[in-house]
């Protein structure tokens, strides 16, 4: 005698949707009650779903890949009433541990049945490439310290009999991951693996509006995430006191107020960082395999908010250029920017890049360096604060500054002293044509 079951997924959240990312059984399959049938991955975790009855598989209704939730059918089970009517090929309950803690020992020692059982019946499977990259080759102790470190298991080369991958064969693809240096993979993230991106029906909580990304944002949002993932950013952070040469910069604008120029502190910073970059050339350089590009030349990008997104061009041979010439150069191409005509050349070149948000405020933040360029300048809001002069306290206009570099580069002492440099030649502006 025998019945058809439906096994459900039961007990997960009920508003989610969850990603198919193995399936463990096939058709025909004997199986027991509490035996994993399927494993499910969410934002937060991955979970294997079991069966609730011993039967036999007669249709498996999802496939890897697919989005699921609580209440889907997933396999349609032919239950066994006659508990002598088992499949000697097929794991039993005893073999596929149902507690979730299960310790190390024991966990190997069902790995090790698993191994035995595939490489005496792997020619019996009727299975697809990717079904046998996630069934046959890897066991699931190997799948889930795959999944802990990031691993795609089908990228995997097995060296066990039958081409099965081991837990020693997962560490090898990471450590030749790592090995591979910036050069081999730039413009390639297909070797980072990374869990699914949550798939939502934000519907379901009120009303929304879809906005399409413009052409610029489109294209930052490549570069930004690949900067991100393949430069190990750190940031140093400090204060400058400007409050000198915030006078200086007043009392120039007044000077140069008949010829409709004003000049904003961005002007001062540049021509400082040009002279920073010269004193400690490393942060003026790209990374190329196991060397460094030194530049000799001074260009140095600042960062323009427009209706379309950030744009950086590029202030060519700052080193050589004064104050007014960078004021003019600046103002040029953010109105450029601005209005959406700025060419190739405006923003080719760079060796550095400064955004500011000194015009919107906050204190400090993490610039996100702008490949392959190797550091990044952050500038916040001025404010006054009391510093103490050894009798009194007395204001001074401060500065928030944020530098992040790229550490494969730039270790932190050279970090720090190109904050210190550059918070030097702020306060004391005339060194800068020293």
């Amino acid at each position: 005698m025998s019945e058809i079951l439906e096994i459900k997924i039961s007990g997960m959240e009920k508003n989610n949707t969850f990603k198919v990312i193995e399936i463990l059984v096939n058709i025909n399959d004997t199986i027991s009650n509490g035996q994993s049938l399927i494993t499910l991955e969410s934002e937060k975790a991955s979970v294997e779903i079991p069966s609730n009855a011993d039967g036999i598989v007669k249709d498996i209704l999802v496939n890897v890949g697919d989005n699921v939730k609580d209440g889907t059918t997933i396999i349609k089970l032919e239950k066994i009433i006659d508990q002598n009517k088992t499949n000697k090929h097929y794991f039993n309950s005893n073999v596929m541990q149902e507690n979730v803690d299960i310790n190390i020992e024991k966990e190997h020692n069902v790995d090790k049945k698993i191994d035995n059982y595939f490489d005496e019946n792997i020619n019996k499977f009727e299975l697809t490439n990717d079904l046998k990259n996630i069934v046959s080759h890897a066991s699931p102790s190997v799948r889930k310290f795959a999944r802990e470190l990031g691993v795609d298991i089908s990228l995997v080369k097995g060296t066990s009999p039958k081409n099965r991958i081991n837990f020693d064969d997962v560490k090898l693809f990471v450590k030749k991951s790592l090995q591979k240096n910036s050069h081999d993979i730039s413009g390639d993230l297909n070797y980072i693996s990374t869990i699914p991106w949550p798939n939502i029906d934000f519907k379901q909580f009120g009303e929304i509006e879809y906005q399409n990304l413009s052409r610029i944002k489109k294209i930052a949002k490549s570069n930004l995430h690949r900067n991100w993932l393949l430069i190990p950013h750190v940031t140093n952070h400090d204060e400058a006191d400007i409050s000198n040469l915030e006078k200086l910069r007043i009392s120039l604008n007044e000077e140069y107020k008949k010829k409709n120029i004003k000049i904003t502190m961005l002007s001062f910073i540049m021509k400082a960082v040009a002279k920073v970059l010269k004193e400690i050339p490393e942060f003026n350089s790209s990374l190329e395999n196991d060397r460094l590009i030194l530049k000799k030349y001074y260009n140095i990008g600042f960062a323009v908010d427009t209706p379309n997104g950030l744009l950086v061009p590029v202030v060519k041979n700052v080193d050589k250029k004064d104050i007014i010439d960078i004021t003019l150069e600046i103002n040029q191409l953010s109105m450029k920017a601005r209005e959406n005509k700025l060419m190739s050349d405006d923003m080719s070149g760079g060796c550095f890049s400064i955004s500011s948000l000194g015009g919107i405020g906050g204190s400090f933040f993490t610039p996100i360096i702008n490949a392959p360029e190797v550091a990044i300048l952050g500038i916040s809001k001025n404010y006054y604060k009391p510093v103490w002069n050894g009798t009194d306290f007395i204001p001074k206009l401060i500065l928030p500054i944020s530098l992040s570099y790229d550490h494969r580069v730039i270790d932190g002492a050279a970090a720090a002293r190109f904050n210190v440099y550059l918070c030097k030649l702020l306060a004391e502006f005339s060194r800068v044509i020293l």
